[in-house]
Formats: structure tokens, sequence, C-alpha cells
């Protein structure tokens, strides 16, 4: 156990003995283009590490469940607003329902119904748009 607790002391002592020389003998000031640019990298090695985990994680996701959800054992929503269904029972939730709460947004199927109307309208004037657009494009350019 002695040998075990002296190797960890001397790696820690090299380990700081290195960390010493990298942080005060390696360094160099950078002009202005190079601090610019090291702090684009120190910013860009997160933002592309999570770039990459978030694409295994979709991968995962579409093993797991599929693309469009086709591996889901039940695709069906159960309650919606403030309905939930728990342990077979519909409960209300949220406030003045079981477990307390905030007032849910909920939408009964006349909303729904207008919802997806409106969806649909603003769905038909993009296309519209888009291809007034198009239009432009092709005999000005």
């Amino acid at each position: 156990m002695e040998a075990l607790t002296r190797a960890l002391r001397s790696f820690h002592e090299r380990h700081e003995y290195i960390k010493h020389k990298v942080h005060t003998a390696w360094r160099y000031p950078l002009p202005r283009w190079g601090q610019f640019a090291m702090g684009c990298f120190y910013f860009s090695v997160p933002v592309v590490g999570g770039w990459y985990v978030m694409q295994w994680a979709i991968s995962k996701s579409v093993d797991e469940i599929g693309e469009r959800g086709e591996k889901l054992q039940n695709k069906q929503v159960q309650g919606f607003g403030n309905k939930t269904v728990i342990d077979g029972r519909e409960e209300t939730i949220g406030a003045g329902g079981k477990f307390g709460g905030v007032h849910l947004a909920m939408s009964d199927a006349s909303t729904q119904d207008r919802n997806r109307a409106m969806l649909e309208a603003l769905f038909r004037k993009e296309r519209k748009r888009r291809k007034m657009d198009n239009r432009h494009e092709e005999e000005h350019g």
C-alpha cells in the first residue's frame, strides 16, 4: 500500500511540475488576431462537440423508436391538456387537480380544428409566396 501511495504522490508532483511549465514557461503573448483566433477556437470546441453529441442522440433515438415512432408499443397520446391517464384512470392535473400546480393550456376538439385550419391556411399562403418568389427569380434572374 505504501508503494502505491508513493507512486501516486510522485505522479502528482510530476503532473504539477508539467502544469507549472505549460502555464508559465510556454506562455507567449498573442497579438489581437491570435487572441481572436483562440477565442473562436475555444468557442467552437463545445459547439462542435455538442453537435456531434446531438447527432449521436438522434441516431440512438431512431434506433430505439424508429424514424417516425413506428417501433413504439403505444402510439396513442393518452389525455391532452390538463388530463392524463394514471393507472388506467383519467385524472385531472394542474391547478385544482391531482398534484396541484399551475393552470395548464388545454384545448378541446373545436379549438384543435380551428388551429389546424389556421395552420393549413398559413402553409397555403407560404406555398403561394414561395411560388411567386420562384417565378420572380426565373423572370429576373
